[in-house]
């Protein structure tokens, strides 16, 4: 049984509205904290990173609430969440059609700077894995020779953290 569209009311017009608004601006503050991100994976700063990941997460979180809460409004109208559909809908609030243009760019610019920081943090796990390799390879070394010729275990001195 096919069901046929229902018109949003002024109020489903207004909640569309009032979702892309906060979708625009949750991007926004998202797209500002990947650049953040961007920034202290460059630097090496894995403190900061800690605690950004925890409001990138939530944002994120906030950011997947407002989608599902479009997607359910235009399920109630018999609708399928897509771009045609909002234009579709929004065709007569030129305003609200600019906003949800935006949405779709910030969006676009996020999952860009996200795929740029999984990137970076591919590489960073490539050179700690390398160093770490140099490490193990150091330490299984054969002894050293002293300037008497008498052989010296690599590491002969105190044990890292030791008084």
């Amino acid at each position: 049984m096919n069901r046929t569209p229902a018109a949003p009311t002024p109020a489903d017009q207004q909640r569309l509205a009032l979702l892309i608004e906060a979708e625009a601006i949750q991007l926004g503050e998202f797209l500002a904290l990947l650049e953040r991100e961007e920034a202290l994976l460059t630097a090496g700063d894995t403190d900061a990173l800690l605690a950004l990941t925890q409001d990138k997460n939530e944002r994120y979180r906030r950011l997947q609430r407002l989608s599902d809460d479009r997607t359910l409004l235009l399920g109630r109208l018999g609708r399928v969440s897509s771009d045609a559909t909002l234009r579709e809908l929004l065709g007569d609030l030129p305003r609200v059609l600019a906003r949800w243009d935006e949405v779709i760019k910030l969006a676009r610019q996020a999952s860009e700077r996200n795929a740029i920081n999984g990137k970076l943090i591919l590489e960073r796990m490539a050179h700690n894995q390398a160093a770490l390799s140099v490490l193990l390879a150091a330490a299984d070394q054969p002894a050293l020779y002293d300037a008497e010729g008498h052989t010296r275990a690599v590491g002969g001195g105190r044990m890292l953290g030791s008084a």
